[in-house]
């Protein structure tokens, strides 16, 4: 059964940022709530990424909660920033100009805020492992959206900077909101409580129309081109078997309580023609420790059977882990309506437990979900299995080594029995 198409929109946040500015950023003493703070302490919002996921997140974090203030605005373009700036003070907000910002250093000049004390991360996955680290060290609770890398070297410093939150007491939640949506939790829960008993095998699906395309504008450098059309390579998005599909491969993880071990996989690049490198196709077996299989299909193909969904087959029966179980015989159980809107309801929740004093921390649950995704992409890529471990450690990065505008290096598409992966 297809989720809602709220969830199919794919629109997101265009700012980017440069690795060799990390060190001399976010050393300001924040602003930062601690322990059993008020119902009411004031949240004060900086907003890097101000694409339409970004200026999205932000009027879900001001619907889920009390004292809500959106303080600042960052992203490599001025015109996105002004663009986000002048619609959101529309809308009631009132952010000043000297407190927005553009440029490669955007991120930085915003973290470097004292009253800030609330991130929301929305911009291209690629440089959630720069971005992150760096509210973490600036001391700043964090919204981020997912998936949070393209590559191993980045989901291991989602994973560092995740442990070191947990250290100073900081929140992090990341934009997996089926994980904060009342029909998943309740359903899910009976799943782990033992209602299908053993579990055999699970699967999911991300299959959809076509994706949007941005056409190459002449006279603009290739890293802007690249920026504005960033879903189609792959050290900006990952591919979309990580940027959409990681929400379904993320609810098999949590029933699982686990992550897979190995994935086997396949893909191609049938229907998209022209600039770009990542595929339209992909379909993964994973297995998890025990020889549990999830299997996984992803499609951007229009004209096709469309299909968001996941499904649970265990010894007594199946289950849509979003709203229903059924067991042999003709017993079923369905979840209860109702529940706020997920996409608000997972800043009422991060928001809730910073004002408790026990921060929540998502970080190792997205990041491995997000590894998942990068391990079924790189064994289609290469058309090899792939394990746990040799996507966690590889070496492999797809960022350049600097951020700039100007040429970039014609890409290529991954070619199985060609492409290598360590």
């Amino acid at each position: 059964m297809n989720k809602s198409s709220s969830q199919a929109d794919v629109s997101r946040r265009h700012f980017i940022k440069s690795s060799s500015l990390l060190a001399a950023g976010a050393v300001v003493a924040p602003y930062v709530i601690t322990t059993h703070a008020a119902a009411d302490d004031p949240i004060r919002v900086g907003l890097i990424g101000c694409g339409g996921r970004g200026s999205g997140a932000i009027r879900d974090a001001k619907k889920s909660s009390p004292n809500v203030t959106l303080v600042a605005l960052a992203d490599v373009f001025e015109d996105r920033v002004k663009g986000c700036r002048d619609g959101l003070n529309k809308e009631g907000h009132d952010i000043a100009e000297e407190k927005c910002f553009s440029g490669f250093d955007a991120y930085q000049k915003l973290l470097a805020i004292p009253d800030i004390n609330y991130v929301i991360l929305a911009t291209p996955p690629g440089f959630r492992p720069v971005h992150f680290p760096a509210a973490i060290a600036a001391g700043k609770h964090v919204f981020m959206e997912k998936p949070v890398a393209v590559d191993g070297p980045g989901i291991r410093a989602i994973i560092k900077a995740g442990e070191e939150a947990a250290q100073k007491g900081l929140g992090v939640v990341a934009g997996t909101q089926r994980r904060h949506q009342k029909d998943y939790i309740e359903t899910i829960k009976r799943l782990q409580d033992g209602a299908l008993g053993e579990i055999q095998c699970l699967r999911a699906y991300w299959n959809q129309g076509a994706i949007w395309n941005n056409p190459w504008k002449e006279g603009v450098s290739d890293m802007d081109n690249e920026l504005h059309n960033w879903y189609h390579y792959v050290w900006l998005c990952g591919d979309h078997i990580c940027e959409q599909h990681v929400h379904n491969i993320d609810v098999c993880n949590w029933v699982m309580n686990s992550h897979p071990t190995k994935a086997y996989g396949m893909g191609g690049r049938q229907y998209l023609k022209g600039r770009g490198q990542i595929y339209d196709h992909f379909a993964v077996e994973f297995e998890y420790s025990g020889g549990v299989r999830m299997f996984s299909q992803c499609r951007q193909i229009p004209e096709c059977q469309d299909n968001v969904s996941e499904a649970v087959v265990g010894v007594k029966g199946t289950s849509d882990p979003g709203s229903s179980i059924q067991i042999k015989g003709g017993e079923e159980w369905h979840a209860p309506g109702g529940g706020a809107n997920p996409y608000v309801q997972e800043h009422t929740d991060n928001i809730a437990a910073i004002r408790a004093g026990k921060p929540l921390n998502e970080a190792r649950q997205v990041a491995e979900s997000t590894l998942t995704a990068i391990m079924g992409r790189e064994s289609a890529y290469s058309g090899q299995i792939v394990e746990w471990e040799t996507a966690l450690n590889s070496k492999l990065t797809y960022g350049p080594s600097t951020y700039e505008f100007g040429p970039r290096p014609p890409v290529e598409v991954a070619m199985p029995g060609k492409h290598k992966f360590a």
